[in-house]
């Protein structure tokens, strides 16, 4: 079964194509580092994938079924550039909102939990808005994965995360992939990404300049996959 499929993917932003025919499929378990310059669509690229935006042509399609559809986007965790939680609500609050609209049979409990694992417990009835930096980033990735997504859409995780964030989102990832899930991770830190990635896409001005697998020379050399791929 392909847990991911992109099928001839356009995106247009007035006549300016930011997406042009991306194609690609992930199996289960796979973890996919979404490469390119800034520009390249990866941001793009992913809100599609998230069912977020709807391509110009082409489709996209989770565990089967079009990223759009309602109980598809349930099977999804994105983690972007905005944190994606509600500042007037407690940090509690946040979760079991999150939890029930994932369909947890226990949000509460779910929210309690979440909030043990990534150290909140102690102000779950603190407002989102008077957390610090680093308190929003562990709520956010409580967010993200409370539901253990089947599938998880990463843009730019590390950047701006505080230490202790980082080590979460390490130990969650690692987690993840464990049980089967299946990891997009766009980021500008290649030695990292191509560390945890089994394959590799780069864009290049919207097109697909390399898709497969994760080989021993771009893990050996980060630069490897721009030097051979990438704009001259």
């Amino acid at each position: 079964m392909t847990a991911l499929s992109c099928e001839g993917v356009w995106k247009f932003f007035g006549d300016f194509p930011a997406l042009r025919q991306v194609s690609f499929e992930l199996p289960p378990g796979a973890c996919l580092a979404l490469l390119g310059r800034n520009g390249a669509g990866k941001t793009t690229l992913l809100r599609i994938l998230a069912g977020l935006s709807r391509p110009a042509r082409g489709r996209v399609r989770i565990l089967g079924t079009d990223a759009r559809h309602e109980t598809t986007r349930r099977r999804i965790g994105v983690l972007g550039h905005g944190i994606g939680l509600y500042d007037e609500l407690s940090a509690f609050e946040n979760l079991r909102l999150f939890a029930s609209l994932y369909g947890a049979v226990d949000p509460a409990g779910t929210a309690l939990a979440w909030l043990q694992r990534t150290g909140l417990e102690a102000v779950k009835d603190g407002l989102a808005r008077e957390f610090s930096r680093g308190m929003r980033q562990r709520l956010a990735l409580a967010r993200v994965f409370l539901h253990e997504p089947s599938v998880l859409l990463l843009d730019e995780p590390f950047t701006a995360l505080d230490d202790r964030a980082i080590a979460i989102l390490q130990a969650l990832l690692a987690e993840a992939r464990t049980r089967g899930a299946t990891i997009v991770l766009s980021t500008h830190q290649l030695r990292e990404a191509l560390e945890l990635a089994t394959h590799a896409l780069l864009l290049v001005r919207g097109r697909t300049a390399y898709f497969g697998e994760r080989t021993p020379e771009m893990a050996a050399d980060p630069a490897w996959l721009y030097r051979h791929y990438g704009e001259s």
